[in-house]
This record gives C-alpha cells, sequence and structure tokens, in this order.
C-alpha cells in the first residue's frame, strides 16, 4: 500500500500503516544524529529549553551536506538509525511520533515504539542526492556549532520512505529476513 501522508496529520495514520507500506511524506521533519541526540538528552535532564517540540515530531536522522545553488541541502542519507538507540525510547516516551533512518533498531526500541504507537520509516541508503531533491527548505534550530549534525528543520515534499517497524512492532528488517531464509 501506498500512503500520501502530510507531517501535519501523521498521527490519524499511525495507526494504519504495517511494516512494508510505502510513504509519500511532506511536511515538517527534524533532523538530528548522535551528537544532538546526546545534547537534547542532556537539555532534557536540566529543564533547558529543546531545539524543537518534541510532541508528534519526526526525526531524520541525518546531516546534510552544504546546499548547491538552487538546493535546500546537499546530499541528505540516512544515518545508521542504531547510533541513536540509546536515546530513542526516551523521546518516543515524550511524544516523538516518526524516526527516519536506515537499518534494523534494537528490541528496547520496538517496544517503545509499539508503546507510544510510533513508527519508524526506512528511506534508502546510498540515494542522499535523490532524497535532497525532495526537501525544499532547511533551517538550523538548534547546536549550530555541530555543522552538518546540527539540529534542522526541514521542509518535505513526497519524501519516498517505507515503513520499516510499524506502531504494533511489525518489523520489515525480521520478516524480509524470514521471508529469504525460507
Amino acid at each position: 500500500m501506498t500512503y500520501e501522508i502530510s507531517t501535519d496529520e501523521i498521527r490519524s495514520y499511525l495507526p494504519e500503516l504495517h511494516a512494508g507500506d510505502r510513504v509519500l511524506l511532506s511536511g515538517r521533519i527534524y533532523t538530528s544524529r548522535d551528537a544532538a541526540h546526546k545534547r537534547i538528552c542532556e537539555a532534557l535532564d536540566n529543564g533547558s529549553p529543546l531545539p524543537y517540540n518534541l510532541r508528534d515530531a519526526i526525526i531524520y536522522y541525518a546531516g546534510p551536506t552544504p546546499a548547491r545553488p538552487g538546493m535546500a541541502v546537499g546530499s541528505c542519507g540516512p544515518t545508521t538509525a542504531g547510533r541513536m538507540d540509546c536515546y530513542a525510547p526516551r523521546l518516543l516516551d515524550l511524544g516523538l511520533a516518526a524516526m527516519i533512518g536506515k537499518g534494523d533498531r534494537s528490541n528496547a526500541v520496538v517496544d517503545a515504539i509499539r508503546r507510544n504507537g510510533a513508527v519508524y520509516f526506512a528511506a534508502v541508503g546510498g540515494a542522499g542526492a535523490l532524497i535532497a531533491k525532495h526537501i525544499t527548505a532547511s533551517t538550523v534550530v538548534g547546536y549550530e556549532d555541530l555543522g552538518c549534525e546540527s539540529a534542522k528543520q526541514m521542509q518535505v515534499d513526497r519524501l519516498p520512505l517505507i515503513v520499516a517497524i510499524d506502531s504494533q512492532g511489525g518489523n520489515l528488517y525480521r520478516t524480509g529476513r524470514l521471508a529469504y531464509q525460507n
């Protein structure tokens, strides 16, 4: 199944999505990688302001390269999501709706996805230039000193994604492997 989803309506779609579904996502997302996640959790520990509101947010694990003329960003491929697994359950428990990355997630993250009715989307690794064509705007919203790994707010238009882990815990990485093993 293929869905065209606006980020403003993401919560209403989450229960309908199943591992393997295709999504064309449009609207506001945020980028954060390892260093930004560490700072977000430190800010939560200290009661400091966050660079963006976690409630119903979608975080794309990416660090886009500088933009070429006429582009919002340069190459913007997904980062291996497992590097954020130590932070993800906490952010999901605080209202994060979805994450975008590449690669399987830990059992703790899958449990937090189910517990919070969230999803994990996979973006195609190695397709950073193609993905950049779906990003129409990018603004640094926090941790500017981290350069390409700063927290950014982005506008995306029909960003192609695959539901890798759905809100019921269906996991394409695990079912896909089983299909090929049989």
